[in-house]
C-alpha cells in the first residue's frame, strides 16, 4: 500500500457559514459540515449579531470540533459576514454554506475531485455543481427536486468560460454550490457587496466570480441541499423590498462592465435577468408605484432594444413591460423562440422532477403574469 497522499486529500477547504437568527436549522447545518468525508476543513462560523440562540449553538459545536473558528460581531449583513470569513480563510479553497441548508457527506470531496480532474488549484478558479431544492410538501413534509440547470451545463471542454456553460447565469445564483480558489478571490479583489440584511448580495458575486475567469470546472455531483420556503421566494421578497432586485441587477451590470464582458450569450442572460426582475417588481407594486418607477426606467435604459425584443430568453410579458418603460414599440417581435424554450423547459422539469412539480411550476408562472 502506498503511503503517499493526493493533493486533493491535503487541500484545506475553508467553509464559511454566515449566521443570523437561525437557531432552528443551524445545528443540523453544522453537523452536516463536520461530517464531510474530506476532513481537511476550516469551518468559519460568522455570528452576525444574532439575537436568538445561534451563537450558543456555534460555540457548543466549537467545543467538540477544533476545526471550527468563530467570529462574533455586530450585525452587518450577509455580504459583510461572508467577506469577514474570506478575509481570515487559510484554505486553498473557499466554500460558503448557508445556515439553513445542509450538505451531503461527500459534497466537498466531490467538488475537490472535479477540481483535481481539471488541473487542481493550478488550473481551476471555480468549481460549480448542481444542487437539490428542498421545498415544503403539501403533507407537512418536504419535496426534494433538482435545480434548474442539473444535466444542462455542457461545455465543449473543461475548464471553460461561463458563456460555454450559460445555464449557470440563467437561474438562481446558487453561489454556495461551488468551491472558489482563495488565491483567485484575493488576486482579483472579489468580495461581496456589503449591504444590510441578505439583500440579494449573491447576484453581483455570481458575476464577479464567473465572469472574470475562463477556468471554471463543472461536476454533476449534487450534494448541496438548499431549503426554499416556497416556489415564489423572489416575488415574496420583492413585495417587501421592491427596489432590491433591480438594485442588485445594476450591481451585476457594473460587475460585468468591470470584467469586460463581451460574450453575447452572457450579455443576453444578464438582460433576461434584468427584465425578469423588473417584471417581478412591477407585479409586486405596480409599474407606477411612488419611488419605484424611476429604477425600472433607468435599468431598462442599460439594455439594447433590439436584443431584448428578439431574445428567446425574455417572455412576451417582459417584452411588453420593457417596451412600455422604454417608450418604444414592441413591433413584430416573435414570441415563438420563447415559447419553444418554455416547451423545452417544461419537458426538462417533467423528466427531472415529475409531472406534478412541472405543472405546479407552470401554474405559478401563469398566475404571476410572467408569461
Amino acid at each position: 500500500m502506498s503511503n503517499s497522499s493526493s493533493p486533493t486529500e491535503k487541500s484545506l477547504v475553508s467553509v464559511i457559514v454566515p449566521i443570523y437568527n437561525v437557531e432552528g436549522t443551524l445545528d443540523e447545518c453544522l453537523s452536516s459540515i463536520e461530517a464531510q468525508t474530506h476532513r481537511e476543513l476550516e469551518i468559519i462560523c460568522v455570528n452576525d449579531g444574532p439575537t436568538d440562540g445561534s451563537a450558543a449553538i456555534t460555540h457548543a459545536h466549537a467545543r467538540g470540533d477544533s476545526r471550527i473558528v468563530i467570529i462574533d460581531k455586530r450585525n452587518e449583513g450577509y455580504g459583510a459576514s461572508c467577506n469577514r470569513g474570506i478575509s481570515i480563510a487559510r484554505g486553498t479553497w473557499v466554500a460558503i454554506v448557508e445556515p439553513d441548508d445542509v450538505v451531503d457527506p461527500a459534497w466537498v470531496e466531490g467538488l475537490l475531485a472535479c477540481a483535481a480532474e481539471h488541473g487542481g488549484a493550478q488550473g481551476v478558479d471555480v468549481v460549480k455543481a448542481p444542487y437539490w431544492r428542498v421545498l415544503p410538501g403539501r403533507d407537512g413534509g418536504t419535496v426534494c427536486v433538482a435545480c434548474p440547470y442539473r444535466g444542462r451545463v455542457r461545455p465543449r471542454t473543461q475548464p471553460f468560460a461561463v458563456g460555454d456553460g450559460i445555464e449557470l447565469m440563467l437561474h438562481h445564483p446558487a453561489i454556495w454550490s461551488a468551491l472558489y480558489r482563495r488565491g483567485y478571490l484575493v488576486e482579483r479583489g472579489i468580495r461581496f457587496r456589503e449591504i444590510p440584511g441578505a439583500g440579494w448580495a449573491d447576484n453581483p458575486f455570481l458575476v464577479e466570480t464567473l465572469c472574470r475567469t475562463d477556468r471554471i470546472a463543472y461536476t454533476e455531483s449534487c450534494g448541496y441541499r438548499y431549503r426554499e420556503r416556497d416556489l415564489d421566494e423572489a416575488e415574496s421578497f420583492a413585495a417587501r423590498s421592491p427596489l432590491v432586485p433591480l438594485e442588485r441587477w445594476n450591481d451585476m451590470m457594473d460587475a460585468a462592465a468591470r470584467a469586460g464582458v463581451s460574450d453575447p450569450r452572457v450579455i443576453e442572460a444578464l438582460a433576461a435577468r434584468g427584465v425578469n426582475y423588473a417584471l417581478i417588481t412591477a407585479n409586486a407594486t405596480g409599474e407606477d408605484a411612488p419611488g419605484v418607477r424611476e429604477l425600472p426606467e433607468s435599468s431598462m435604459a442599460r439594455l439594447d432594444e433590439g436584443m431584448v425584443l428578439r431574445s428567446g430568453l425574455v417572455s412576451p410579458a417582459g417584452k411588453r413591460l420593457f417596451a412600455r418603460v422604454r417608450g418604444v414599440r414592441a413591433g413584430r417581435a416573435s414570441s415563438l423562440p420563447y415559447y419553444a424554450r418554455l416547451g423545452r423547459e417544461a419537458l426538462y422539469r417533467v423528466r427531472e422532477n415529475g409531472l406534478g412539480f412541472a405543472l405546479e411550476t407552470a401554474r405559478r408562472r401563469l398566475g404571476g403574469g410572467r408569461v
